[in-house]
């Protein structure tokens, strides 16, 4: 399975002849390829998988998107929480 993260383009630049931009996922900045997506604007948002800007999406579509990912989050935090704990060995 793929995991594609939505991200807010605040930057476009380019590097060797390739498009690339500064990504902000929920405050954390990376540096994403940009080729995929020409049309790319800054304040738009993309799906990014590996480093690679790969769809455009609404900023809507991308938060509904976020809160999905916080929700498995949570959800799997949750479950550890509730693990019994396994006896240890003496």
């Amino acid at each position: 399975m793929c995991l594609g993260v939505p991200g807010k383009i605040t930057e476009i630049y380019e590097i060797d002849g390739l498009k690339m931009g500064q990504l902000d996922f929920s405050g954390v900045q990376r540096e994403t390829c940009l080729e995929y997506v020409p049309e790319a604007k800054v304040g738009q948002y993309a799906l990014v998988h590996v480093g690679f800007a790969i769809n455009l999406l609404e900023e809507e579509e991308a938060q509904e998107t976020l809160d999905l990912i916080r929700e498995v989050i949570a959800f799997e935090e949750e479950e550890k929480i509730n693990e019994p704990e396994e006896p240890k060995d003496s």
